[in-house]
């Protein structure tokens, strides 16, 4: 079920999973700008107008969601930034100024991202944490605009405990003083002004580098203390954030034979996780 900043809504519709890469190939990026810009786009829009769709079968001003898929694919060419919330605001201002009928729209991005390989010719799959972004308007305001990075998968050799919890006739899980953990993490975060989400702002680049240096430094007792750190962080050095929501899984891997802590073999973690939500407002 998709939610809109702007309140519950009758009825709503849309194209999503559209794929785009605008490919710079003449050696004229703007300075700071990957050649290469890839994007998985989802788009929604409402309006009282469309609600005959759903009672009568009326179609009368209904935008095809082919339409729409075609729409941002060849407007990205138009689109001359690098920043996934830029691309969401100036395909939602588009839209709004072709069909009067759309009272809103929500258009969400993750980014598809591209590492050169010793060079701007040759590309290779990044990640795997990905950007993200999502923007509503109205037509007369920015009702929403956010922004995250979906997807870490961090392994650390040492220094996370887990010790000291609950023990009773449930408990099979032995006190753990010095782990390898193995953390999946995505994070959103809303700002103190919308405009602070748009015009290249590094705050993506900022939060992975604070992730990734928490993570690396941090001796923790639990994945909980992980996360708030992280979040606390955020908040501490980025203060166009005013809210940021982080939710980390357990995925720490399945002990096959340990030498001590100085060795040891692990499989993956079976397919029941540790699911651990923190929201953290300024």
């Amino acid at each position: 079920m998709e939610q809109f900043a702007s309140g519950w809504k009758r009825s709503y519709y849309g194209k999503g999973d559209v794929t785009v890469y605008r490919l710079n190939r003449d050696g004229r990026t703007p300075e700071g700008q990957s050649p290469v810009f890839g994007a998985n786009v989802l788009m929604l829009v409402y309006g009282d107008a469309f609600w005959p769709t759903y009672t009568t079968g009326d179609n009368t001003g209904l935008v095809a969601t082919d339409s729409m898929k075609n729409f941002i694919q060849r407007e990205t060419m138009n689109f001359d930034g690098d920043d996934l919330a830029d691309l969401c605001r100036f395909l939602a201002m588009k839209f709004l100024g072709l069909y009067a009928q759309v009272e809103g729209v929500q258009v969400s991005a993750v980014e598809i991202p591209y590492d050169g390989i010793d060079g701007a010719v040759a590309f290779a799959p990044a990640g795997p944490d990905r950007a993200t972004a999502r923007v509503e308007l109205s037509r007369d305001r920015t009702v929403e605009a956010t922004a995250g990075i979906r997807g870490f998968k961090l392994l650390r050799l040492a220094g996370s405990a887990f010790h000291g919890f609950v023990r009773d006739q449930y408990t099979t899980l032995p006190d753990i003083h010095n782990r390898p953990l193995h953390m999946w993490l995505d994070l959103e975060w809303r700002y103190t002004a919308s405009d602070a989400a748009f015009g290249r702002n590094g705050i993506t680049r900022h939060a992975r580098a604070i992730v990734r240096d928490v993570f690396r430094s941090f001796e923790s007792g639990s994945i909980q203390q992980v996360i708030h750190k992280i979040g606390a962080r955020m908040l501490e050095e980025i203060p166009s954030i005013a809210e940021v929501h982080l939710q980390a899984d357990n995925r720490t891997w399945d002990t096959v034979a340990e030498r001590g802590e100085a060795l040891g073999v692990y499989t993956d973690a079976r397919p029941p996780y540790g699911c651990l939500g923190l929201r953290l407002a300024r």
